[in-house]
């Protein structure tokens, strides 16, 4: 069955009229024939930020949505590519079991975590999702491949990050972590600049989970300043998991509302209310790692045009430099991140598109306006020059030519698509941009 409406991504930016393909569960597990013509993007529920799930045949995964088994030993959960993160604690969270890897919402699938080989708070120490993958099972037209690091492993690892575009991921096996609580134990720091941010980093690397919020609008001295959040699993607490958002935004935004002035304010007082010394406190999951899925729509308080999320990757040798030069600009540009946020990165993996180097990842949320394609180009550049890259599944502007200079396997990904036959089958609006699809 197929359907036309109008799709975004999560950040409303860019919208296009697109065919829905939504075949039955049973006949995407068997393998299904494509119609022929241009390619199909798989897309699971909408919320990669940019065109990486947009193309004009869509192929839906929402009807796969099932548990398929669970070793309540090992931890290991077989599931269909359409379950979300959210349905995984729901159910898993009251047994003693959380996700190894989440990243800052969890109303994803848990096939988009594959295609977008997603990292969280602890890829200093775990690395991405696909570390914890054992098997996929992927859809190449009429052909089914269950791949693992043992078998088709080219494809195992083209896919993971691959950004769907070597077939429809149908089943992932995955291992879950046990946990004695659903409750992190939480302690901020406060820093006065960047330099003593990456400090705490650095001295806090054996904790389990932490993330950085910097005030992107900081001058001199205070550029870089931050607040820097670490956090353990507690022994502590009930096995209760998330309750569903109580707060919505029901229309957009007007244009007026989120602008510098209002960033400023509000990085001001955020900077502001936080005390000086750490103190540790007991916090439920759901607003540790997921703080903006307690408002329902988020996404609308760009207004109408949208917003675009520059997430960028420098190595560690070039941290500090690298930093400093990104965040003079946005402060000079006074276009600053409503949501500015900074996380330590482990060493690389094996998958071609993957998108962590070790070092720095810094996520940034820009309202869509004439002047940001600018500062955006201005951002490339130091990007490009400090050794970094953007992350795929937040991007909708990148160029092929920045793209293929930061992603030095981009070749070696097409061949294995090739190889599969999922060239001609599967493009997006971003492979196409990208010079990955032909």
């Amino acid at each position: 069955m197929a359907t036309i409406s109008q799709i975004s991504g999560w950040g409303n930016y860019p919208e296009i009229a697109a065919e829905i393909h939504t075949p039955a569960r049973q006949s995407l597990q068997q393998g299904i024939a494509l119609p022929s013509g241009y390619g199909f993007i798989p897309r699971g529920a909408a919320r990669s930020y940019g065109d990486s799930a947009l193309a004009h045949r869509v192929l839906s995964s929402r009807c796969l949505n099932r548990f398929i088994s669970f070793d309540n030993d090992s931890g290991l959960l077989t599931c269909d590519a359409g379950v979300t993160l959210g349905e995984i604690l729901t159910t898993f969270v009251p047994k003693g079991w959380f996700l190894p890897v989440t990243p800052g919402t969890k109303f994803i699938t848990v096939g988009g975590a594959v295609a977008s080989d997603v990292h969280g708070k602890n890829h200093h120490l775990d690395g991405c999702f696909s570390e914890f993958v054992t098997e996929i099972i992927v859809q190449i037209g009429d052909q089914v491949y269950q791949c693992s690091r043992q078998q088709y492993a080219d494809l195992f690892h083209a896919t993971c990050g691959g950004m769907g575009l070597t077939g429809l991921i149908t089943q992932v096996s995955f291992s879950l972590k046990p946990i004695k609580s659903a409750y992190i134990r939480q302690k901020n720091i406060k820093t006065s600049c960047l330099a003593e941010s990456l400090r705490v980093f650095d001295e806090y690397v054996d904790s389990q989970y932490s993330v950085a919020w910097i005030d992107c609008l900081a001058t001199g001295e205070a550029l870089g300043r931050s607040i820097i959040s670490v956090g353990e699993h507690a022994d502590q607490g009930a096995l209760e998991p998330h309750q569903a958002p109580k707060l919505s935004i029901p229309c957009h935004f007007p244009d007026f509302v989120l602008n510098p002035l209002s960033v400023q304010a509000f990085n001001f007082l955020y900077y502001g209310k936080e005390k000086a010394g750490p103190e540790e406190q007991l916090l439920h999951y759901n607003p540790y790692f997921y703080p903006l899925d307690g408002i329902a729509n988020w996404n609308r308080m760009y207004g109408r045009g949208g917003f675009t999320q520059y997430q960028f990757a420098l190595p560690k040798t070039a941290g500090l430099e690298g930093l400093s030069a990104i965040l003079d600009r946005i402060a000079k540009s006074k276009q600053g991140s409503f949501l500015a946020v900074l996380k330590a990165f482990g060493k690389h993996n094996n998958n071609p598109l993957s998108f962590p180097v070790e070092g720095y990842t810094l996520a940034l949320d820009f309202k869509i306006n004439a002047r940001i394609w600018s500062l955006l180009n201005q951002l490339d550049e130091v990007v490009i020059h400090y050794g970094g890259r953007l992350y795929l599944t937040k991007d909708a502007r990148m160029t092929e030519r920045f793209f293929k200079a930061t992603y030095p396997r981009w070749q070696e990904f097409n061949a294995i698509r090739d190889k599969y036959g999922a060239t001609q089958l599967y493009s997006s609006l971003q492979s196409q941009r990208l010079g990955i699809s032909r």
